[in-house]
């Protein structure tokens, strides 16, 4: 499968025709000790911690030795709006990522999003790349990795029971017997406050620090969130696909005493508390931003949150570990860094800032970090750009956006792309004037990119059956459209190597990006036109508001979150609302039925239409295929 190269941590891979299962060629290839990947990085051992041989989480204290290193070239990978197969992405990230390190002699590091185990064992399969291009060990890679997922679980879960016993307390005692509860005295007399519970003082304005100070009114008004349970926003998750949890009722027992309510669960991923760890920037950052995640009102109108429940200092200790990026590596030998996995609808669907920074500076001047946004460029990238770079305070050098025929011709009026169903005949034979009509989708989101300030690089993820007049076709649309360069890419059949071209034209594109960033909406504007200016950028004519949404845009404004940027849960399937409007949509009405808030997180939600957080199984979910080699304990049938 592999022979030997230069560098000591990169690996030759031996392609073999038809390509292999994933899961058969990530097998095929002996990973090396993650000691040794970090060795060739330049990270030194008291700067990370072993989770066995292949994985290792890197410590944020590497950046205090990095401090004065430059950074390198910033590389985004987005896409055209995708079939429900997806158009290779993550495969391309991976690509480049070793025909940079493999090929090319950059110094380069892979960042990249942790996979739920929803899809894992759903439908869409796991996260790792496919073919030739791929992240190792892709078992460990698309399940338990180090666990980063089972701890938002438990502490987005431990939040969800805070908040039912707290209404269920509040509701059975007086002022006083609440107040004596959660300030006992010791077996001196005295009472103390916990250090979270001034942050809620502080925050009522109470400058007593001495419990046995407060006042009767005082007392009530620190004791009691009065929670109105009809506002409640947080819900429990788990990390599978269950749609027979989407909507629970809890209180059931007889110790509730009748206190029951409609609920439900979510995916974990589509928790909170995962955004706030893509979007946090130190310990210290997550600290405070877990405290001041919003789980709903009080009966007055006002916010309640995790701090007021006494909880953010619990979270974080429960998230310590999870700040801490996974160190991997892909199939030719070149380090990977995992870390989050946000949701790219409800939520802004990239990998974490800390793991870009650490990145950045451990490749240092003239090496590359390549990072993906999730779903198509109208959403993944433009959340990028507005919401995570502010956050970060990086600049990107070059946005990718990956295309295929296949997306493309759907794009110009194909049959429709059914995941589980065979692709029809227009897609596996040549049809120059499908392709040429779907370069629109192209256009459009080379145009929003461009738009940014940065250089944009089309990667052609080609497929077997993909001709050579169809991918010139696009080349030559791709360049009208003010593309950069547009590249034909093979790295899923051959790795690295399939991808060198890209790599060339991604480090032509870096060292002339001159621009400045150019954000699509300033952040002290209304939350009202923030939304409009994003949905002119899909093509809209106008926004139309939902009672509901106008009524949360006026309370959230009333609270002081009108400051915060935008991420717009809408489908991925469309620049518009409606997925089967394919192309290049204009003059459409943008309607927004809810508008939501993940104030921990730093961003307000508007809802396009109905966003599941819960995703179902279907009828032959991928677990069918999954299985294990007793005999060697390995992995088989992972996708």
């Amino acid at each position: 499968m592999t022979t030997p190269a230069p560098n000591p941590t990169i690996r030759r891979l031996d392609v073999a025709s038809p390509v292999p299962a994933d899961i058969d060629i990530a097998n095929a290839v002996e990973p090396l000790h993650i000691a040794d990947i970090a060795a060739e990085l330049g990270v030194p051992p008291e700067h990370y911690d072993l989770y066995g041989k292949y994985k290792a989480k890197v410590l944020l204290s590497v950046l205090d030795k990095l401090q004065g290193q430059q950074d390198g070239y910033y590389v985004v990978v987005g896409g055209i709006t995708p079939t429900p197969l997806g158009e290779g992405k993550s495969t391309t990230t991976v690509g480049l990522c070793q025909a940079l390190g493999a090929f090319l002699d950059k110094k380069v590091v892979t960042c990249v999003r942790q996979p739920s185990q929803g899809p894992t064992f759903g439908i869409k399969g796991g996260a790792a790349g496919g073919g030739y291009s791929q992240v190792i060990p892709m078992d460990e890679f698309n399940l338990h990795m180090t666990g980063d997922i089972h701890a938002i679980t438990a502490a987005n879960n431990l939040l969800a029971a805070a908040i039912d016993t707290r209404i269920f307390h509040e509701a059975s005692q007086s002022d006083k017997a609440l107040f004596n509860r959660l300030c006992p005295a010791n077996k001196e007399g005295k009472r103390r406050f916990a250090d979270v519970m001034l942050r809620r003082l502080i925050k009522l304005g109470i400058s007593k620090t001495d419990p046995d100070e407060l006042t009767p009114e005082e007392v009530r008004r620190f004791a009691r969130l009065d929670i109105d349970p009809a506002s409640i926003t947080w819900r429990r998750v788990m990390d599978v696909n269950d749609r027979f949890l989407r909507k629970i009722t809890v209180g059931q027992g007889p110790d509730e005493k009748g206190m029951v309510r409609e609920t439900g669960f979510d995916i974990s991923v589509a928790s909170e508390i995962m955004a706030v760890l893509a979007l946090t920037t130190s310990l210290a950052d997550m600290r405070e931003r877990l405290g001041r995640m919003v789980i709903g009102n009080s009966k007055a109108g006002e916010p309640v949150t995790a701090d007021d429940l006494g909880l953010g200092g619990a979270l974080t200790v429960l998230m310590k570990d999870a700040i801490h990026p996974t160190l991997m590596q892909t199939l030719e030998g070149t380090p990977v860094l995992v870390h989050a996995g946000p949701f790219a609808n409800i939520a802004h669907g990239n990998s974490s800032i800390v793991a870009d920074k650490i990145a950045l500076k451990l490749v240092g001047k003239g090496g590359f970090v390549v990072t993906e946004a999730g779903f198509g460029a109208d959403i993944g990238t433009e959340k990028f750009m507005d919401i995570k770079c502010r956050y970060s305070g990086l600049t990107p050098q070059c946005a990718i956006i990956v295309a295929t025929i296949r997306a493309l011709k759907m794009h110009g009026g194909g049959p429709d792309v059914v995941a589980g169903k065979p692709l029809d005949h227009a897609y596996v034979s040549e049809n120059v004037t499908l392709v040429e009509a779907g370069c629109v989708n192209l256009a459009k989101h080379i145009s929003n990119t461009k738009g940014y300030g940065v250089n944009v690089v089309v990667a052609i993820n080609k497929f077997a059956t993909d001709t050579d007049a169809e991918m010139e076709v696009v080349k030559k649309a791709a360049m009208a459209a003010g593309a950069f360069d547009a590249v034909v890419c093979s790295h899923h059949a051959h790795g690295g190597k399939g991808a060198v071209d890209l790599g060339v034209a991604v480090q032509r594109a870096c060292e002339s990006q001159a621009e400045p960033l150019k954000f699509l909406y300033p952040l002290d504007s209304s939350i009202k036109e923030k939304i409009e200016s994003i949905a002119k950028f899909y093509g809209a004519s106008g926004v139309e508001y939902s009672e509901q949404a106008e009524k949360q845009i006026e309370m959230y404004t009333k609270q002081g979150f009108s400051n915060l940027p935008i991420c717009m849960a809408k489908t991925q399937y469309s620049f518009s609302h409606v997925p089967s409007m394919k192309g290049a949509p204009s003059d459409f009405v943008l309607p927004i039925r809810d508008v939501r808030a993940s104030i921990g997180a730093g961003f307000i939600y508007p809802l396009v239409g109905t966003m599941s957080t819960m995703p179902g199984l279907p009828t032959r979910p991928c677990f069918y295929e999954i299985d294990i080699d007793t005999a060697t304990g390995k992995v088989m049938g992972l996708s």
